[in-house]
């Protein structure tokens, strides 16, 4: 939690953002009451992140200091089934306000989720919808948890900010619209809250192409389903790099971190519909759930057999509907699974950079700090350029 000290208006102002964050922040100041504001919160160095964990086999992780407790009013829970077990479990702070390094950790811990992964996912979160002052990221919505927010544009809005984390197409979050394609998007209501509707479909699919499990062959025929059904409902349909990227680890995880990592044989890498209700709708391990064998990632070779070799369905190369509905073209501006180097530079070069056009102090250091952790996550051997929007000191 931040103290505050210095003149009294600072100190009103900073109380008022956090009694009604929806309707004040640190933007109703000067940039000279700004600058004294951020210089009077107690300084929080983000952390580096942890290494990867020594032990990376299956482990049980519904033990005695981790049990269930279901969220209560004003805990954050978000679009990400994963952080949400993570919640509910204790594995990050039970209010669902944690910092990056508590994130990482978890979900190696919990979900044997590689490390590389693990650190991508949770610096782009933190970077685009975190608090950088105070280090603290929210896996729901906009809360005074995080502390006062820095000045706009960036709006510290948690990982239900549309169109980061959370996105168009979604598996099993979003509003059913009753409109021709029945499922729909953002556009129709929000994309975070578990959809019963999607999850009918999940489990029709898992039954048609799966025999009752959801696996790699079920993954790759509901995704480009939920793309298609996108394309012919949402007219503001963004399937672009960020979405892309997302939209096709989110299909994986599921097999890579919700199946039981004691299961070897046929039913290696097929997740039960009961697991996948427990996960998506409750946010809850199994019973005597063991994390996965492996730690698996956003780099894991069934990402690609999600993808597929067919290049002509809409979706296998980011894009767009660029006028209404059933107007899909190809828009690959800002990369996408391909190009995870350009992804990385219109990231931190174009959208960081719109959020955080002029920052100082606290604000510029915190902000290096945690965009070098997010470029020092990126596989090596993709030999990406790195981008300095505020200089490299």
């Amino acid at each position: 939690m931040v103290q505050l000290n210095g003149p009294f208006i600072i100190l009103f102002s900073v109380i008022c953002a956090r009694a009604f964050p929806s309707y004040m922040s640190l933007a109703g100041l000067s940039e000279r009451q700004l600058e004294e504001a951020l210089s009077t919160l107690e300084p929080r160095v983000p952390s580096p992140p942890p290494g990867p964990e020594e032990d990376q086999g299956p482990r049980l992780v519904v033990d005695p200091a981790h049990p269930f407790l279901a969220p209560v009013p004003g805990d954050q829970r978000g679009p990400c089934p994963g952080l949400n077990t993570l919640a509910n479990h204790g594995y990050i702070p039970r209010d669902g306000v944690a910092s990056p390094s508590q994130i990482i950790s978890a979900s190696m811990a919990g979900f044997n989720m590689d490390h590389g992964t693990a650190r991508l996912a949770t610096y782009v979160g933190h970077i685009l919808n975190g608090n950088v002052v105070t280090d603290l990221l929210s896996i729901g919505g906009k809360t005074d948890k995080t502390g006062p927010d820095p000045p706009p544009p960036a709006s510290v809005g948690g990982i239900n900010t549309h169109g980061t984390v959370e996105g168009d197409s979604s598996l099993t979050r979003g509003k059913f619209c009753g409109c021709a394609s029945q499922l729909a998007d953002d556009f129709f209501g929000n994309n975070f809250n578990f959809n019963q509707e999607f999850f009918n479909q999940f489990t029709e699919f898992s039954a048609r192409y799966g025999n009752g499990y959801y696996n790699l062959t079920v993954a790759h025929e509901l995704r480009y389903h939920r793309i298609q059904q996108s394309i012919n409902s949402n007219p503001t349909f963004n399937f672009l790099g960020p979405r892309q990227i997302t939209a096709f680890g989110e299909s994986a995880f599921p097999i890579l971190m919700f199946v039981d990592g004691r299961t070897t044989g046929a039913l290696a890498g097929h997740l039960s519909m009961s697991a996948a209700e427990s996960f998506f709708k409750d946010g809850r391990y199994p019973p005597n759930f063991f994390r996965a064998a492996n730690p698996g990632g956003a780099f894991n070779p069934e990402v690609l057999t999600i993808v597929g070799t067919n290049s002509s369905r809409p979706g296998f190369q980011p894009g767009r509907n660029a006028n209404g509905v059933n107007t899909f073209v190809v828009d690959d501006t800002q990369g996408g699974l391909s190009d995870i180097c350009r992804f990385y530079e219109v990231l931190v070069g174009t959208r960081v950079k719109a959020l955080y056009p002029n920052p100082t102090g606290v604000l510029r250091s915190n902000l290096n700090l945690n965009l070098q952790f997010l470029f020092d996550s990126l596989p090596a051997a993709l030999n990406c350029r790195q981008i300095f929007p505020y200089g490299s000191d």
